[in-house]
């Protein structure tokens, strides 16, 4: 059955044209995959994002990181910020199986070098996370080489939002949070160009939430009385098909800020935001043949599109996170409820 997005109720983020699926796998080659633990006491998973068909330690997507408030557990970032290369798929999970996930992704680039004729001895898994320990028995650490497995064969471009893969146990602005993405094209000197974001959601206070310039958060509340304190953490990740140096990327991704101060987050101490992106469009050999490589980049006078397309696609993936999110009720009783579930009423509200 098809999801119901954020836009199926009416509601339009930004100003800028989406890609045709509206979601971070309009850059041609991206794919996503999700495995999902949902059972009396797991309620998890840990989703994959896949940044071509190439073997990505062989070809390697300029990139970058950006951690904007660091109550985090991910890896792989630090490489990533000195070398500005990304060497394997991005990988996000819960915050206990950070290590077993990095594990299983270490063994799955083994078998891909292999494959290809190359005897690996240092790769830089990148795992992110965000605490699902609200919903899920978290101390139950069952993901592993399998989920990474099952996600990866699961890779798709129309893939699932919401409570599956690593958004299974979410929470966002109190309310069930997740897997969420969205995207925006640009035109540069007559081409069209795709950014595109995926978020893992579980950040933010429902009495901050804002939708559509309505205090969407006050309105839920009023009924639910559940607001918590912002103590979570969010993950957003970047793809795009537009020639970017490292550094460039790093701006661009940092714009993830503003899309999620339009929702009402003031990015708490206990929250952890974390960003990272890559372009398919320049890549790093692993072996190059010349001492100086040749590499595209936009012109920095153009480079304001960017930075509002990315605002715009994050905002609107993290109401898609929402909103595709069915109410889970966790391993101890705990009920979040879905966003779907109180539309109407924000849609109905006048001031």
């Amino acid at each position: 059955m098809k999801q119901k997005r954020i836009r199926d109720y009416g509601i339009k983020i930004g100003e800028y044209p989406t890609g045709p699926l509206n979601k971070i796998s309009d850059v041609p080659g991206v794919l996503v995959g999700h495995a999902t633990l949902d059972d009396e006491r797991h309620k998890t998973g840990l989703s994959i994002i896949l940044p071509g068909p190439e073997n990505p330690f062989l070809s390697k997507p300029v990139a970058a990181a950006y951690v904007l408030n660091g109550f985090g557990k991910s890896l792989g970032l630090m490489q990533i910020q000195e070398l500005g290369v990304l060497e394997t798929p991005i990988a996000l999970t819960n915050t206990l199986n950070v290590g077993l996930v990095h594990d299983a992704l270490v063994g799955y680039m083994i078998e891909q070098c292999q494959r290809d004729g190359i005897r690996l001895t240092s790769v830089n898994p990148v795992v992110c996370e965000c605490n699902d320990a609200t919903l899920n028995d978290i101390q139950k650490r069952d993901l592993g080489s399998a989920q990474l497995m099952a996600a990866i064969q699961d890779a798709q471009a129309d893939f699932a939002e919401g409570d599956v893969g690593c958004g299974k146990g979410m929470v966002c602005h109190s309310l069930k949070g997740g897997v969420g993405s969205a995207s925006r094209q640009v035109e540069i000197d007559g081409h069209t160009y795709t950014i595109g974001v995926l978020v893992q959601s579980n950040h933010g206070s429902l009495k901050d939430l804002i939708i559509a310039g309505k205090p969407a958060g006050r309105i839920i509340d009023a009924a639910l009385n559940c607001s918590a304190p912002d103590k979570g953490s969010i993950i957003s990740v970047m793809a795009t098909d537009i020639p970017l140096s490292s550094r460039q990327i790093g701006r661009v991704i940092r714009r993830a800020s503003v899309g999620l101060a339009r929702l009402g987050s003031f990015i708490g101490h206990g929250s952890g935001e974390v960003m990272l992106g890559f372009t398919t469009a320049n890549r790093v050999p692993h072996a190059p043949e010349k001492g100086v490589m040749d590499f595209r980049a936009v012109s920095e006078n153009r480079i304001d599109s960017l930075f509002r397309a990315m605002a715009e696609a994050e905002e609107e993936a993290v109401l898609n996170s929402m909103v595709t999110a069915r109410t889970v009720t966790g391993y101890d009783g705990t009920v979040k409820r879905s966003l779907n579930e109180f539309m109407d009423a924000i849609l109905a509200w006048r001031e």
